[in-house]
């Protein structure tokens, strides 16, 4: 996995949640990550194909998408209804908007496809033989992970 690829992504998450958060957002370790691994509660999943094929998932607990979606729309949500869940797609297509424009400047061409909202408990991901890279964003409203897996097209 290009490092060309990720970066763009992280900077567009970073980016994204600390303007529309309005709040303090820490980076923390990235790692690599081979095997199915378990969504926390709440995901966003974008599929890419093109040059490049795989798929960015912005990963949160139930808890943290329930208070992204709180400040979103400046009012105190209490579930997980269809506004959270739309807020939480909202976020997902400006970051990777933003990482897509930053992809296609440097000349990656490829598609996107909407965001998926995946929520529910003991779910799991698997990257289809292709290396995760997860970037932790820690901020007020709790732990947000960019779990990026793109491969080049053979």
């Amino acid at each position: 996995m290009r490092v060309e690829y990720i970066n763009p992504f992280v900077e567009a998450a970073y980016n994204i949640m600390t303007e529309v958060l309005q709040a303090d957002v820490e980076r923390k370790d990235l790692y690599l990550k081979k095997t199915t691994q378990p969504v926390m509660g709440v995901a966003a999943l974008v599929g890419l194909a093109g040059d490049v094929e795989g798929r960015v998932l912005i990963d949160m607990s139930q808890d943290t998408a329930i208070k992204i979606a709180s400040t979103m729309n400046g009012e105190k949500l209490t579930g997980l209804d269809e506004l959270a869940k739309a807020s939480i797609t909202e976020l997902a297509n400006m970051i990777t908007a933003q990482a897509v424009t930053k992809l296609f400047d440097l000349g990656f061409k490829f598609d996107l496809t909407p965001p998926s909202i995946i929520t529910g408990e003991n779910m799991s991901v698997s990257n289809a033989n292709v290396e995760a890279l997860i970037v932790p964003l820690e901020m007020p409203q709790g732990l947000v992970e960019i779990n990026v897996a793109i491969r080049e097209r053979a």
